[in-house]
């Protein structure tokens, strides 16, 4: 059986001078503490005491209370609807079961009837904070237990009032437990319980309280204290949480902004040494293999020293170790009364010089990648106490960081990349503008001439002579082009097995000289001339490639060299283990800033399809990768246009072995 009306809408019926107000649940709970209170700290004994818990889960929470107020009183009543255990009984007071649906479940009530006062606390949860808590899962029942939760109500000293809502509540117990009736009924009797409304309005002013109300004071103002401190605990709480929450936006905010790290670092350094007061903050990029790092980005307050710029040594650093081998940020408290500090040689020193008192280093990490470390420092006493939120912080914002540098990297990765694509673009283009023209001209020559000679069969010998001349000299230049084009992609795909051995260099330059001598020219090259030094060791190369190396060299030195130039082939030993070749003309010369460019694929300083120079601008690249194939290095000098030119590379001096050596000193002797 359940009963669908509300104690407090009879209350107001009855009485309708009666004004329910607003109260919290975190309200409710004081005022009804108090009034428990009222009763424990009373002399008078055996009050009328009737409390209705909506349901048995608010109940569970008060049971202890009840049974140290059923040593005070026989007259106790409790209601509750059942959720487990909770079953009608007489234990140590009166336990009261109502069904699931009954009124009283949306309700909290509680009346204390005494000889010499009463008090009545009558309230009715609003109806949007019932439809608020059942959106509330069940596993969740903290939840419903939230002191924001609204009610309305009356809570009165009035013994009318109070006599009012007891009557209304024993007759809500008898239709659960009309086993209780002859007690209800003692309980009538001796409070007055059941009269006319005339009676109820005369005891309105007929009884004062006369017990000692302190009890009652104290809990109120206990609990508006403890009531302050938790909600300025939950200010400040918000407080902190709300400038964490702006440190980190700042510093997102300067990531989607900038690409540049170093702006990056140093606002996230600024803002987060600021927003914790420490007296520095560092932020610099660190591996893990790394024994030392340099200072990049640094926050101070007024009067410390500065470090920016400075070398932090890392592999002597025993909590930079600590931070790398388990992944995490190390913090010292106080820096005088620390083990790893007193016995770190390194550390004693920082902490001595930089006045550091409090410590810690957190790590910058991406996906378990060292990028960095974030410092903070705290130089004066009292030590700093570091806190959960504060670490968490700290933490927090090293992740942003690490996205900032990934992103800042990959970035540069991009530029990179875009880079080569470009060049490889550029070479692309170059290569077909150089092709089709290195291609196209020859092949015209030869078909004009091979078409020359089948047309025209009265053609004179001599110049049938030339016909053929011509033909087979511009086919051996197609020849050339399309081996220096497998030359240079064998070279640049390793491809190439060298051959290294000990060579004379002179031979080397003999054997270059006579190949260029021996190809067909128009025109009559300028003097070449070798100056090799005397007694010029043996050098370790692969002879053909050397030769190659020398041959390309002279051979572009002669395109750009007039006739009545000179070039001069020069070896000398240098003091690196070297034997140092240059190739020295007097012709046409390079600028300075193209002294680099030279050596890249398809290199023509007129352009692509205005040279007067043949070629197809890879013989330079061709060397460039010969000498680095033996470990030698490659470059070119000039001192302007028509300044001519010098072409230098190095090739390494054969090693010879003990004995050599052994018997070179005995002969020496």
């Amino acid at each position: 059986m359940s009963i669908s009306t509300s104690v407090l809408s009879d209350l107001l019926q009855s009485l309708p001078y009666l004004r329910p107000q607003l109260y919290f649940k975190a309200s409710l709970t004081a005022l009804s503490h108090a009034m428990e209170d009222q009763v424990l700290a009373a002399t008078l004994d055996q009050p009328l005491i009737i409390a209705s818990f909506q349901r048995e889960r608010f109940y569970r929470q008060e049971a202890h209370r009840y049974q140290r107020l059923s040593q005070r009183s026989n007259q106790i009543y409790v209601l509750s609807a059942p959720e487990t255990d909770f079953t009608n009984s007489s234990e140590y007071y009166e336990k009261v079961a109502f069904e699931q649906d009954d009124a009283l479940t949306q309700e909290w009530h509680l009346v204390v009837i005494a000889d010499n006062y009463a008090t009545c606390l009558v309230c009715r949860e609003s109806l949007g904070s019932i439809a608020k808590n059942r959106q509330i899962p069940d596993l969740l029942p903290s939840l419903e237990m939230d002191t924001g939760r609204r009610f309305e109500g009356i809570w009165t000293s009035e013994r009318g009032v109070s006599i009012k809502a007891a009557q209304l509540l024993l007759d809500r117990i008898l239709v659960y437990r009309p086993d209780l009736a002859s007690k209800v009924e003692k309980a009538r009797q001796r409070f007055g319980i059941g009269g006319n409304k005339a009676y109820y309005s005369n005891l309105i002013t007929e009884y004062a309280c006369d017990i000692d109300t302190d009890p009652f004071v104290q809990r109120l103002v206990t609990y508006l204290q403890a009531s302050q401190y938790k909600l300025h605990k939950a200010y400040r709480s918000i407080a902190a949480q709300a400038r964490k929450e702006r440190l980190i936006n700042s510093i997102s905010t300067a990531i989607r902004r900038s690409l540049d790290p170093h702006e990056v670092l140093q606002i996230a350094a600024q803002e987060l040494g600021q927003h914790l007061g420490a007296s520095r903050c560092l932020i610099y990029r660190a591996q893990a293999s790394e024994a030392q790092a340099t200072i990049e980005h640094e926050f101070l307050t007024p009067g410390i020293v500065s470090i920016a710029g400075q070398t932090w040594e890392l592999k002597q650093n025993p909590l930079f170790q600590a931070v790398v081998d388990h992944g995490e940020g190390v913090y010292v408290s106080d820096t005088m009364n620390d083990a790893r500090v007193a016995k770190s040689p390194t550390l004693s020193s920082i902490v001595r010089k930089f006045a550091v008192r409090s410590w810690l280093i957190e790590p910058v990490l991406f996906q378990g990648r060292l990028l960095g470390i974030v410092e903070l420092h705290y130089c004066t006493l009292p030590p700093h106490q570091w806190q959960q939120s504060e670490l968490d912080l700290v933490k927090a914002i090293a992740t942003q960081i690490g996205a900032a540098l990934m992103q800042a990297e990959a970035y540069a990765n991009l530029e990179e990349l875009n880079q080569q694509l470009e060049a490889l673009d550029r070479t692309r283009s170059n290569l077909i503008a150089i092709t089709g023209h290195e291609l196209r001209t020859p092949l015209s020559t030869i078909q004009v001439c091979l078409e020359s000679l089948a047309t025209e069969p009265d053609m004179p010998l001599e110049l049938r002579q030339v016909m053929l001349n011509t033909a087979l000299a511009d086919s051996e230049r197609m020849r050339k082009l399309v081996q220096d084009f497998l030359t240079l992609s064998n070279l640049e795909s390793g491809r190439v097995e060298w051959h290294p051995e000990s060579l004379t260099l002179q031979e080397c330059v003999d054997l270059a000289l006579s190949r260029i001598r021996a190809r067909p020219t128009v025109e009559k090259p300028p003097a070449i001339t070798a100056q090799i030094a005397q007694n010029l060791p043996l050098v370790r190369a692969d002879g053909d490639w050397l030769v190659e190396v020398l041959a390309k060299l002279v051979d572009n030195a002669c395109k750009f060299t007039p006739t009545q130039g000179q070039i001069i082939i020069s070896a000398d030993q240098n003091s690196n283990q070297m034997v140092e070749v240059a190739v020295i003309d007097t012709g046409r010369g390079i600028e300075p800033n193209l002294l680099e460019i030279v050596f890249d694929r398809f290199y023509q300083e007129e352009g692509a399809l205005r040279r007067t120079a043949g070629g197809t601008g890879l013989g330079l690249a061709i060397c460039r990768q010969i000498v680095n194939g033996w470990g030698g290095t490659i470059w070119a000098e000039s001192n302007g246009k028509d300044q001519g030119s010098q072409f230098h590379f190095t090739i390494p001096i054969v090693q010879a072995s003990k004995e050599e050596s052994k018997s070179k000193v005995k002969s020496k002797k």
